[in-house]
């Protein structure tokens, strides 16, 4: 395992398998020779974009002041106005980020099976990181007139609140843009970045009392608010937004939903949160020890002012201390008490105010295997149980976890991959560690959720049991070759993007959700491509695990 630190399959589970940075990726709008060079005004300047295709592009736009020097460690500065001309021809900067690795650990043809993922998660084209990195992408159908008004498509990206960019190529908009004129139900695409890790969630008292915790929440509203006021100048209708993320981005998604008690000021209209819901952390000031590590190994520790003190020092200084604090990754993730969260993201569901809109949610069939490779040494109950105390619950006891003992059996056959009875049981626990923590940080955290505001909102969710990866199966993020690459999955999330109803008048018809019948549209393999079932996998276990987040929050 990478990291030997408490709650570090957090991080492993949350779309960061893999970003190559120093590789080079094709396949993007920058990579081809393009003669068309459409453009936008915006405010008094001029965008100039890049046409492909059908499609327009028009990548790397700031929307908000580069957060660097007295900038660093404050809430985004939005920018107010633009003029001159502005080049958007290449993607900007990803911020600055933890590089991890999950998967090294799996039996060699398990990783050469994961080629076309990690293809997938591969930079679109040649780009470095910085702390200038307040851009975003906007992907259109050509030649849209400014009055057009079509629907958008916020994408928030994943990678474990400490990764990703929208660079990345399976974000890139282009086959989610180009199946929408397809079906006839144009979109625009605006994928964002925003800040990671120890620049974007840093924590602490001084973080709390200052104002400046959870921003990389912030740069998404900042975002946002940059969409409302400038996307009619593309062809999008500012009144039209979904918020769309998947992993740390969908936790982004849900938090969004609860902030401001359920304002939306108007930025959005509806929601998708695929893989990624409460987050089982508690407050911003409970990583005190981080932020005081952080402080004394990069010599701030004798400043009057720690936080200003911070602002001077090197990027890559902060980094490197960040990369060994105590709390390891968890300790970077939005919490309670910083801007945009009012209460620790467990207790939302029952306690908080949810905005008034529709919204998606769903997880793929088997979200924590992918992360589970560090199991495979676990060979009996009492290892089980140590495992899940260091990964998921560092303040319980073996006691305390003497029901989910029970609800999560040591059969292989009960485990995940789910139903492929016996196979890849690389250790006598995998299968047990996998299907344990893939319930511990989706499954239950989704259905809690669910459970609570079906009753008063419109809410559809979904089941990705498609893209069976041997020994992985249906694996976290899978769910996005479908989603983003024009697969039938896009046609449904398309169609409630344009018109807050997933559903055509042919096809599976995906019933909204229930607390009673728990209807879920299934995307499968074989001969039923999309069906509807119940969610009521391991309701016991999911139950549990619920609870024992709420008890022990990391």
């Amino acid at each position: 395992m990478l990291l030997e630190l408490s709650g570090t399959s957090l991080l492993l589970l949350l779309g960061a398998l893999f970003t190559p940075w120093n590789r080079t990726f094709t396949s993007g709008p920058a990579a081809v020779n393009v003669q068309d060079r459409p453009s936008v005004r915006l405010d008094h300047a001029t965008v100039t974009g890049l046409k492909k295709d059908a499609l327009e592009y028009f990548l790397g736009v700031p929307y908000a002041q580069p957060p660097v020097g007295d900038l660093r460690l404050r809430p985004p500065q939005l920018i107010e106005s633009y003029d001159g001309k502005i080049d958007a021809t290449a993607y900007g900067h990803p911020c600055l980020s933890q590089p991890i690795d999950v998967v090294s650990s799996f039996p060699p043809e398990v990783i050469a099976g994961m080629t076309p993922f990690f293809e997938a998660l591969a930079p679109s084209a040649n780009v470095t990181e910085s702390e200038d990195c307040l851009q975003l992408n906007i992907v259109r159908p050509a030649n849209v007139s400014a009055n057009v008004k079509l629907p958008v498509v916020f994408w928030i990206h994943g990678g474990a609140f400490v990764q990703g960019s929208n660079a990345i190529s399976l974000y890139n908009g282009t086959r989610f843009v180009e199946r929408s004129v397809e079906l006839d139900e144009p979109v625009i695409f605006v994928a964002i970045n925003y800040r990671l890790y120890v620049l974007g969630f840093l924590g602490g008292n001084e973080i709390k009392d200052a104002g400046v915790g959870n921003l990389g929440l912030q740069d998404q509203r900042a975002a946002l608010r940059w969409v409302n006021k400038h996307i009619s100048a593309f062809g999008g209708d500012p009144s039209k937004v979904t918020i769309w993320g998947e992993s740390a981005g969908s936790m982004s998604v849900f938090l969004h939903l609860y902030a401001n008690n359920g304002d939306t000021e108007g930025l959005f209209r509806a929601a998708i949160m695929s893989s990624g819901f409460a987050a089982p952390v508690g407050d911003i000031t409970d990583v005190q020890g981080t932020y005081d590590f952080i402080v004394d190994q990069v010599g701030c520790s004798s400043a009057d002012d720690t936080l200003a003190c911070l602002r001077t020092v090197p990027a890559d200084t902060l980094l490197t201390a960040a990369n060994v604090a105590p709390g390891g990754i968890p300790a970077f993730f939005p919490r309670a008490g910083g801007p945009l969260v009012a209460m620790p993201p467990m207790h939302l569901p029952a306690k908080g105010q949810i905005a008034e809109v529709p919204f998606i949610t769903g997880d793929t069939k088997d979200e924590g295997t992918v992360t589970s490779s560090d199991g495979i040494d676990v060979t009996t109950d009492e290892g089980f149980l140590d495992y899940i105390i260091q990964a998921c619950f560092p303040r319980a006891s073996r006691s305390d976890l003497s029901t989910l003992l029970q609800l999560y059996p040591s059969d292989p056959a009960a485990g995940s991959p789910f139903d492929t009875g016996d196979a890849y049981a690389y250790s006598p626990q995998y299968k047990r560690i996998a299907a344990a923590k893939g319930d511990w940080l989706f499954h239950g955290p989704r259905r809690l959720f669910l459970d609570k505001v079906s009753a008063k909102r419109t809410a559809y969710n979904f089941l990705s049991a498609r893209g069976n990866f041997p020994g992985l199966g249906a694996f976290h993020g899978t769910d996005l070759l479908n989603a983003l690459e024009g697969g039938d999955m896009s046609d449904y999330f398309i169609r409630f993007v344009r018109h807050i109803d997933p559903n055509a008048e042919t096809g599976v018809h995906w019933p909204p959700y229930d607390a009673t019948a728990r209807s879920t549209l299934q995307f499968n393999e074989g001969s039923m491509p999309v069906s509807v079932a119940a969610d009521d996998q391991r309701l016991a276990g999911t139950e549990e695990l619920n609870r024992l987040s709420s008890r022990f929050p990391l």
